[in-house]
């Protein structure tokens, strides 16, 4: 892949066309970042050549040094060959604006609810400043924690993952965005570690995909930690535990909100007395529950 293209591509615009192709060709999934191998083949050449990634009609027909030509053409190569995500390959993922650093210790950061945090969760918290406790269960990289955050300025948010691996890169994230006053990475199998805590807000974007769909998850996904995935066999093990211990760790006016995927219809139906709140993200309304705190099973 390399020798022949090298002598023959010259621009940007030649790689990232030399991208689009063997994307093509070689078959690859696209759900961590991009949605298309274009998008894919313009993130990942902006970011090796260390260009803004918003910008790159004035850099097309830049001609390319040959070890800028070298790097673009690797990770092209490891990209076809591994199956790695793109984001473990730059080591980053972006969730809107916010970047966040990753490896293959965490599931690389996709989440609904950081938008709804954006929105500091209007209109169902009428006031972000009287938000003073927020738990965020599996926290993998860290993401959600810090979005939380951001967006309610008064919290300490605990940042909860059963994985120190992943509380690693939580760490290295938290002290990026310069939080570890108010983020605090804790070990704990779900709320085991939290006896006697209450919170305001507890979100959680657990592992959520059912036995039939990991079976038939494509080489990207395989590199992400398994626990991070798979949940019983309809993908509700995680979150059938959150509703029956979530309670007790809420205050009484606190609320609840956890991503469930597509695992509505089997939510609702195992759970058919929860009031469920579904939540708009830009996918739509399905994906989002929100529950209050008395609405919850003793």
């Amino acid at each position: 892949m390399s020798d022949a293209a090298s002598a023959e591509l010259q621009s940007i615009r030649d790689y990232i066309r030399y991208a689009v192709s063997r994307f093509t060709a070689a078959g690859l999934h696209f759900g961590h970042g991009s949605a298309n191998a274009w998008d894919e083949a313009v993130y990942l050449t902006l970011h090796t050549l260390a260009l803004p990634l918003d910008r790159l009609e004035p850099f097309l027909d830049a001609r390319l040094l040959g070890h800028e030509r070298e790097a673009l053409l690797d990770i092209y190569r490891r990209r076809c060959q591994e199956r790695l995500p793109a984001a473990y390959l730059t080591g980053e993922a972006w969730l809107g604006e916010h970047r966040f650093y990753v490896d293959e210790r965490v599931i690389v950061p996709r989440s609904f609810i950081a938008e709804l945090l954006d929105e500091q969760l209007a209109p169902w918290v009428a006031d972000p400043g009287a938000i003073a406790a927020v738990l965020d269960l599996c926290t993998g990289s860290g993401c959600l924690a810090i979005l939380a955050a951001l967006a309610f300025p008064e919290a300490e948010v605990d940042a909860v993952d059963v994985s120190p691996d992943a509380l690693a890169v939580a760490g290295r994230n938290i002290a990026d965005y310069q939080l570890d006053d108010r983020v605090h990475p804790v070990q704990s199998d779900a709320f085991a570690q939290l006896q006697g805590k209450r919170y305001d807000l507890i979100i959680a974007n657990p592992p959520y995909v059912d036995a039939a769909s990991v079976a038939a998850l494509p080489p990207e996904y395989r590199h992400e930690p398994a626990l991070a995935l798979g949940s019983g066999e309809d993908g509700l093990d995680f979150t059938r535990r959150i509703l029956r211990e979530a309670r007790k760790h809420l205050h009484a006016e606190g609320l609840l909100v956890v991503e469930i995927g597509h695992n509505r219809a089997t939510l609702e139906a195992a759970f058919p007395e929860l009031p469920f709140i579904w939540l708009d993200t830009a996918a739509g309304g399905q994906f989002v529950f929100l529950l209050h705190a008395a609405d919850l099973p003793d």
